[in-house]
């Protein structure tokens, strides 16, 4: 059996097989003001480790070959000792992009640990951790600010194939990502449904599932908690047009 290395994403680590690298932040706000961003990356484990980056444009199986977007790393690849840090430069390349909108990009940290030493290829599995970020390229000077972009949410009860589901239509010019998303009926006895989280872009349209017995009524409203540019929960009400 020859050396297998895998790519395992960042969120889908199981108890006991976990990264070295840390990268500061959960998101990364490039404004459009400026030419690049900085994002601090650490090593926190004991070995040495081989660190490749880059950015595209929602494409979860892109590489740095295939990717695409209108941004490069400096420097793409290099090398970050155990117990130290390293700078990633995010640079615009001067591509022309939306002035009206926020537009989302992924940055791909891929954790590429040393080989164990003494190792072969026989019998050896090698896993690389890629670590996945959301990018939001930002216009100066939109009207709205970020705090209130929930402001700007339409949430309505629609039927999708004919089953009921909850709408949110995205006015605002930023991305909205929830942690969770909770319909609660007009009876509080009738009962709430956890719809689970997501992201909606702007201008775009996100529909959550509900079970094929909710009936929210007429009067339902939606529980939400955002999470903005730090990271952070910001919980949020609204109601539902029926």
């Amino acid at each position: 059996m020859r050396l297998i290395p895998l790519i395992v994403a960042a969120s889908l680590f199981s108890p006991g097989l976990d990264a070295a690298v840390v990268i500061s932040g959960t998101r990364i706000v490039f404004p459009a003001q400026q030419h690049d961003v900085a994002v601090r990356i650490q090593n926190k484990g004991e070995e040495a480790a081989l660190v490749q980056a880059w950015i595209d444009d929602g494409d979860e199986a892109s590489t740095p070959q295939s990717a695409r977007s209108p941004f490069v790393m400096t420097p793409p690849v290099f090398r970050i000792d155990p117990g130290q840090g390293h700078t990633l430069r995010i640079v615009h390349a001067g591509d022309t992009l939306p002035t009206d909108h926020e537009k989302l990009y992924w940055l791909n940290v891929l954790e590429i640990p040393p080989r164990a030493e003494g190792a072969t290829d026989q019998n050896l599995l090698q896993f690389a951790f890629r670590h996945r970020l959301k990018l939001f390229h930002r216009p100066d000077g939109l009207a709205l600010p970020v705090v209130r972009a929930t402001e700007k949410l339409q949430w309505s009860l629609v039927r999708e194939a004919g089953r009921p589901a909850v709408q949110v239509h995205n006015a605002s010019p930023y991305v909205v990502s929830f942690n969770d998303v909770s319909l609660i009926a007009d009876d509080a006895k009738v009962g709430s449904w956890s719809l689970g989280g997501g992201m909606v872009e702007p201008g775009a349209t996100k529909r959550f599932a509900l079970p094929d017995t909710a009936t929210a009524g007429h009067h339902a409203r939606v529980s939400y908690a955002s999470i903005n540019d730090f990271g952070a929960l910001v919980p949020g009400q609204a109601d539902v047009t029926p």
